[in-house]
């Protein structure tokens, strides 16, 4: 049996996007391109990792800055495997020696950037780990479980109702996940946790060629494809789907749907092509 839905909810606008790799958007004037200045503007703002390609500093003050100049309220940034110079332990055993060889860079100077006084307008840093990935930062092991309530995690993701938002750089099993090779490489732990949890929003990234949206119906088994319109996509800056109360029977069903966003900026080949995403879902207020 669900959850009664909060008696009071407020519509809230995401702005998504993730694997932008220190590429600002294209000038606002450049119709051509989806990812352009400004972003779309919104309540809240989520960045679901690979701010840089390689971690360096300027790397970091570029993806700081292009979100720092976002209109939202709250904006809540995590990394990703790219991000090596955020993952300390990566970085000191691994990531230096392979990426940074001639000069380290500073791993407290870039996470002062994110977490310092300046990173107070700009978001939140959170967990960003995915399954091993061509050795890069940020991994665990494919056996191991980070998401679901067992002796040794640390930190389980809630069950439904706890939950509204999840933000995880990797994508789980199965769910926009699929590589250019036909590999489907998302997480299956992953994948056990969000049906335990149920959230209203599961975003992410990593897998480039992933990008796009889909709307789960947990109840009935079943999943849609949340269909574009390019040339939309290209006036408005971003893709977008409303599933607020707005809709009506459109609305989502809360406990027994979940939309999930791939928000890839860069395709597989590195291209900046892709679009953000705009969601409108109603929250519950609180205390509601």
């Amino acid at each position: 049996m669900m959850s009664a839905q909060p008696s009071k909810t407020i519509k809230t606008r995401f702005t998504i996007i993730s694997d932008t790799h220190s590429r600002p958007p294209f000038p606002s004037d450049d119709t051509s391109h989806a990812y352009r200045s400004p972003l779309p503007p919104a309540d809240v703002l989520l960045h679901a990792g690979d701010l840089t390609s390689v971690g360096y500093i300027a790397e970091h003050e570029s993806a700081f800055n292009t979100i720092s100049s976002a209109s939202a309220e709250l904006k809540i940034v995590i990394a990703g495997n790219h991000d090596i110079t955020l993952d300390e332990e990566y970085y000191r055993s691994t990531g230096a020696k392979r990426f940074h060889r001639s000069i380290p860079e500073d791993t407290a100077l870039v996470r002062e950037i994110w977490t310092g006084e300046k990173a107070k307008a700009a978001g939140i840093y959170t967990s960003p780990y995915q399954p091993e990935f061509c050795n890069w930062a940020f991994p665990y092991e494919r056996d191991e479980d980070r998401f679901n309530p067992s002796p040794g995690t640390r930190n389980p993701i809630p069950n439904h109702p706890d939950i509204d938002i999840l933000l995880t750089h990797g994508p789980p099993h199965s769910i926009l996940d699929e590589t250019r090779t036909d590999e489907m490489v998302g997480c299956e732990h992953l994948l056990r946790a969000v049906r335990r949890c149920r959230p209203r929003l599961h975003c992410f990234g990593h897998i480039h060629e992933g990008w796009g949206a889909e709307r789960h119906d947990w109840v009935k088994g079943c999943m849609e494809t949340v269909e574009v319109d390019r040339d939309q996509v290209l006036r408005d800056g971003c893709a977008g789907i409303d599933v607020s109360a707005e809709e009506g029977e459109r609305g989502l069903r809360w406990g027994e749907e979940t939309v999930f966003v791939n928000a890839s900026i860069m395709d597989v080949r590195y291209r900046p092509v892709n679009a953000p995403w705009r969601v409108d879902l109603e929250l519950p207020v609180k205390g509601s």
